[in-house]
């Protein structure tokens, strides 16, 4: 299903656009179906979000570009954790949500693929990813602590940990994975967790989705915003 809604999504490219290309297995499935539409000649440059997601656009020939030089994107392809009626994103499970939604929102629109399990009435059923500077991580963990209480939420909250030891993004910082419920008010909550000093970003993606193809096993459904 997440293939079929990866393959879906190249109706939306043209040639000469300037592409950016997500993280994680959903978005793989897209790079691989570009790749092979640029061996057939289809003349278009990718920005990736990750070091995976270049090593894997490079091994299908997709030639790519660095955002600095290409600031204004036609069109972003990338995955989600969870998506809700409203189009708000819950993103990060892979590690990249920084440059994820650096790319997403330096493009004229973002089109999501996914499953029908990414599907929610309500965004909080994934752990919300919130990347943080390594640097006074403790206070900046009681601060977010604080903003959850504010808000009257109950949160556990994880350090996440790869082979034993705190994972590092790709900018140098941690993350932590806060399991929430449901999330009544994601845009305050964004807003509130972004005053935070120490906060670098959270995954939650609100007003940046235009687009959403959801692959069920009666095919692929897609979903406009506005």
């Amino acid at each position: 299903m997440k293939k079929a809604a990866a393959i879906e999504a190249l109706k939306f490219v043209k040639p000469g656009m300037n592409i950016g290309l997500g993280t994680g297995s959903t978005a793989n499935h897209f790079i691989e179906a570009l790749g092979a539409r640029v061996k057939e000649g289809l003349d278009v440059r990718g920005v990736p979000t990750s070091k995976a997601t270049e090593e894997l656009a490079r091994e299908h020939g997709i030639p790519l570009v660095r955002l600095h030089d290409y600031p204004h994107l036609d069109l972003t392809v990338d995955g989600a954790d969870e998506f809700d009626p409203e189009f708000r994103l819950i993103k990060g499970g892979g590690g990249a949500l920084l440059r994820e939604k650096i790319v997403a929102s330096s493009s004229r629109f973002m089109v999501v693929i996914a499953d029908e399990s990414k599907r929610v009435k309500k965004l909080g059923k994934f752990p919300l990813p919130v990347e943080v500077v390594v640097f006074g991580i403790k206070a900046t963990i009681w601060k977010i602590e604080r903003a959850f209480k504010f808000l009257k939420l109950d949160v556990k909250m994880v350090l996440r940990v790869k082979d034993g030891n705190p994972f590092v993004t790709e900018n140098g910082n941690f993350i932590l994975d806060c399991s929430i419920g449901e999330i009544p008010d994601p845009a305050r909550l964004e807003g509130l967790l972004k005053s935070i000093p120490g906060v670098v970003e959270t995954g939650l993606f609100i007003g940046i989705c235009g687009i959403v193809l959801m692959g069920t096993p009666k095919g692929v459904t897609e979903f406009k915003r506005g």
